[in-house]
């Protein structure tokens, strides 16, 4: 079956299962064009819980996954990959962040959503790699904050606070690997060229970006840019949105191995599978979705 065929096929499903397919920036150009909602992985969980959908299908990893279940306890999630996973989620587990906090007492605890919901629910309250400054800031009666499992986010968050800011060791290895040498490079082979980055990366990198922001920062300042060329410091799956959505500018990826292999593992056929056998189901056990809803809760509060 070739790739129209099956989108199709996958629509159709979609459509009888009263089903919403959810995909992130980094997932492939096919998947991403069969998109009921596409986006960052926190806003496509939220956008999910407001619909009448029964089914979440989520394109993306795990922690996504899990995210869209916590805010849809009544919703069948769907994660069309098991083996979908997250090396930064998985830099942190549940144990070792009780650990941390015995070791910090009075530290306030902020999580990246990309993390496990186990993590999340021994958390104070999340961040998103759009909000951190903001969320850590509203933590008015903490001036000490353990912030997991992200350092390059952390680090980066640090220069807008007053606050003192202590990093986990955890990075995400796509965004770690840009080395700002591979960005001069770029730079010199494309002058005038401007580069936006996302927060996940070094701060050496950081320094040298126009723009530091998320995936949907990124789409954002592209539009506005006033420039014919952006050199891009993210997961490379966000290209094809940047060119759908300024077919008169050009974009350059930062480095060629800006790649997310876990984003890159759900194909069209997965998909496709998920949908005819109902599979694989992503619940989070009451016990566990109650505080880390409460993370998300009193994160959202706060960025209104």
């Amino acid at each position: 079956m070739g790739i129209i065929e099956t989108q199709k096929k996958i629509r159709r499903l979609l459509d009888d299962r009263n089903a919403i397919l959810l995909a992130h920036y980094y997932q492939r150009d096919e998947v991403q064009d069969i998109a009921d909602i596409l986006g960052d992985s926190l806003a496509l969980s939220i956008e999910a819980s407001k619909t009448t959908a029964d089914v979440i299908l989520f394109a993306g990893v795990q922690f996504m996954a899990e995210s869209a279940s916590i805010l849809s306890p009544d919703k069948t999630v769907l994660l069309p990959r098991r083996d979908a996973g997250c090396p930064l989620a998985n830099k942190i587990t549940a144990e070792e962040l009780k650990k941390a906090r015995a070791e910090n007492p009075g530290a306030k605890v902020v999580t990246y959503v990309n993390s496990s919901a186990e993590t999340k629910a021994h958390s104070d309250i999340c961040c998103t790699s759009a909000n951190a400054v903001r969320i850590v800031n509203s933590l008015e009666n903490a001036q000490t904050v353990l912030m997991v499992p992200d350092g390059n986010l952390a680090r980066y968050t640090s220069q807008f606070t007053g606050k003192k800011i202590i990093p986990w060791k955890g990075f995400c290895y796509v965004h770690d690997n840009l080395s700002p040498e591979k960005v001069q490079r770029m730079k010199d082979e494309n002058p005038g060229a401007l580069f936006a980055a996302h927060p996940e990366c070094r701060a050496e990198v950081l320094s040298m970006a126009d723009f530091v922001g998320s995936t949907g920062g990124i789409l954002k300042f592209a539009g506005e840019a006033d420039a014919e060329k952006i050199i891009v410091g993210t997961e490379q799956g966000i290209m094809h949105q940047l060119k759908k959505q300024n077919p008169g500018k050009t974009f350059i990826p930062a480095s060629d191995n800006l790649i997310c292999e876990d984003m890159k593992r759900i194909t069209l056929d997965d998909i496709l599978s998920s949908l005819l056998g109902m599979k694989h189901v992503v619940a989070v056990p009451e016990e566990i979705r109650v505080p880390a809803n409460l993370a998300l809760s009193r994160m959202l509060k706060a960025s209104k």
